[in-house]
């Protein structure tokens, strides 16, 4: 009887004991939820928990927030080490939110250029997934262009466009396989705080295989900026981010969104400018870059001229008659010379 007694004692014994273990492992590894170091920053093991990124975020505060993407939310946070950093969030529940992140990760953990943001590490399990990346104090491009606090100047723009122009080529050709980004626009380049841009937010981004000049898919990035064959037949290639960079560099001399009310029916930013071209640039252009009383005038006024030609071939109908990104980091710096004369590299 004793003897019975005791192994059902024995058993229940071991049955609480596995139910605890079990209990605690899952509390461990929700409570822990420490990102996979992805070798994004050579010689670094940055390792952070979820706790501390929610510690750094003030809770995902409101107050930490920097901005919102298609597929995320980006928050300011300061880690227990006490560096700044920008942290991406992803909403989970979107669709197409977990590839976004896993192309990220795919796309930056083997990119190694200036003007690209670099992401120091990640924070991964099934219920959460985020970026942890370089902050960049002075904000983005789009903040500079439509806030009444800040001020791009003439060589200020032509500077941060040759910065993006260098990151596309780059990415076109500077790795082993082409990388399109697929969704460039002012709110997706970033300044540090010498106001060097990197671009940003590779979520829908594509990468050629061996031998493709182009692709197919069904995401489009933001409508105004997508070149006419990837929005109408998916069709995807490195002249697509040419046409977007167009359409960006005649965003940020004019200020005129692509979305803006200005723009409608057969009107667009390619056929205002186009139609402005060359004697009605002034009225096209920011008022803040182009004074008419102001020194140098004349010589603006031919580099303001040159960068919406170059705009205009950037843009064109037919991806293969737009110029390419070496062509245009070239073409750029040579209006720069224009403008300021040889500069340090």
């Amino acid at each position: 009887m004793f003897r019975v007694l005791f192994s059902l004692l024995g058993i229940i014994a071991l049955i609480l004991i596995a139910v605890a273990l079990a209990y605690a492992i899952g509390r461990y590894r929700r409570k822990k939820l420490v990102e996979k170091t992805l070798d994004f920053d050579p010689g670094t093991a940055l390792r952070v928990s979820y706790y501390e990124l929610r510690q750094a975020t003030e809770g995902y505060s409101e107050s930490c927030l920097l901005g919102a993407g298609s597929f995320g939310s980006v928050y300011r946070g300061t880690l227990n080490n006490g560096r700044d950093v920008a942290v991406k969030v992803f909403h989970l529940h979107l669709q197409n939110a977990f590839k976004s992140f896993d192309v990220e990760c795919e796309v930056l953990r083997n990119l190694r250029h200036r003007n690209l943001c670099k992401v120091i590490s990640t924070c991964s399990n099934p219920d959460f997934k985020a970026l942890i990346l370089e902050y960049m104090p002075n904000g983005s491009l789009e903040k500079w262009l439509y806030s009444d606090n800040y001020i791009l100047d003439i060589l200020q723009g032509i500077n941060i466009m040759i910065d993006v122009a260098c990151a596309l080529e780059y990415l076109h050709y500077g790795y082993s396989t082409p990388i399109v980004h697929c969704d460039l626009k002012p709110s997706n380049v970033l300044l540090d705080e010498d106001s060097v841009a990197h671009l940003s937010d590779f979520g829908i981004a594509k990468l050629l295989g061996e031998g493709e000049s182009n692709a197919f898919t069904t995401t489009l990035g933001t409508m105004g900026y997508i070149a006419p064959e990837y929005g109408l037949e998916g069709s995807v290639s490195t002249r697509c981010d040419v046409y977007s960079y167009g359409i960006m560099l005649m965003e940020v001399f004019t200020r005129k969104k692509p979305s803006s009310e200005k723009f409608s029916g057969d009107i667009n930013p390619r056929s205002w400018i186009n139609d402005s071209m060359p004697n009605a640039i002034p009225q096209i252009i920011d008022s803040k870059l182009l004074v008419l009383e102001e020194e140098h005038y004349a010589k603006k006024l031919k580099c303001l001229s040159s960068l919406m030609e170059l705009a205009l071939n950037c843009s064109t109908e037919s991806a293969n008659e737009r110029m390419n990104m070496k062509e245009v980091v070239v073409a750029l710096k040579k209006i720069r010379f224009q403008l300021l004369g040889p500069r340090p590299e």
